[in-house]
């Protein structure tokens, strides 16, 4: 592969608006919205602005988890962001999320709606307030916590590096698809040792560290996102696999992973959910609205 030709960068950084790729019309170097739109309001306590990319998939995962175990107040309404349009940067959402990134979460539970955003800081939210997926005792609930800030630390290394540079950067770099890469392979390494000896990532139960966990990790070796498996031979950590395709089966986890999808089969998609019905009466003239 030849090498592309050396870059010097400038002694003050400008912005290129072409310079992009696939996502050049969302991607900018400011903060803040850029046009008015209200967010809609269903009539759940829960409402949740998302989209089923990874860190989107976490959360209703988690949703679906407590409602299974009966949880009545977890009930939600799933609000559609399609980021590729800008949704993000509306007013309302950059009210809920000022980082203009899905998830974003709306507890109107209480008087006063309480905002909650990014994935992480939702999933410890949603298991704080109904006691579940999160352990009791100092010891495994600090082993749950560390796995969960282990993603989001490692979680950009996935996505915006590897998977940006292998699979949607517009020129393909050797240096920073093998930089990204080796970490990826790395971080495989790690959960992959973990879970030699633990049925789920931080122990013996399932918690929101392997809800955090799976969309990225779990996603990857069973071929849910970029294909990118046999690049880098996931089929080498045989724990890893073991585990993702567990979590793979659960019905809870198979319903959140459709919440807020407009991509793959039609069957596979649930654009908005507004109550648990919705994934049974689901029609082809809903999926197939023009998005």
């Amino acid at each position: 592969m030849s090498e592309p030709p050396a870059y010097t960068p400038p002694k003050v950084w400008t912005w290129n608006k072409s310079n992009g790729g696939q996502f050049a019309n969302i991607n900018r170097p400011i903060a803040g919205p850029t046009h008015e739109a209200a967010l809609p309001r269903g009539k759940h306590p829960l409402q949740l602005y998302s989209l089923a990319t990874p860190n989107g998939v976490k959360v209703t995962i988690m949703l679906e988890e407590l409602l299974a175990l009966g949880h009545a107040g977890a009930e939600y309404d799933a609000w559609l962001i399609r980021i590729s349009q800008g949704d993000q940067f509306g007013s309302g959402f950059v009210e809920v999320n000022p980082n203009s990134k899905i998830p974003a979460l709306l507890d109107c539970s209480a008087p006063e709606p309480i905002r909650v955003f990014e994935s992480g800081s939702i999933l410890l939210y949603l298991a704080e307030k109904f006691g579940a997926f999160l352990p009791a005792k100092p010891a495994q609930r600090a082993e749950c916590l560390s796995w969960l800030f282990w993603q989001m630390g490692s979680g950009p290394y996935l996505g915006g590096g590897f998977g940006h540079f292998y699979a949607y950067a517009p020129t393909k770099i050797e240096y920073a698809i093998d930089r990204f890469a080796m970490e990826v392979k790395r971080q495989l390494d790690v959960l992959n040792r973990q879970l030699a000896d633990h049925p789920y990532v931080s122990g013996d139960d399932y918690t929101i560290a392997d809800m955090a966990i799976w969309p990225w990790y779990g996603a990857l070796v069973k071929g849910l996102v970029y294909e990118a498996g046999e690049f880098l031979q996931v089929h080498e950590y045989s724990h890893v696999v073991r585990w993702a395709d567990d979590i793979a089966k659960r019905p809870a986890v198979r319903r959140g992973r459709m919440v807020n999808r407009v991509t793959g089969p039609l069957a596979s998609q649930l654009h908005e959910r507004h109550d648990a019905g919705d994934f049974d009466t689901r029609t082809q003239d809903k999926l197939e609205k023009p998005q």
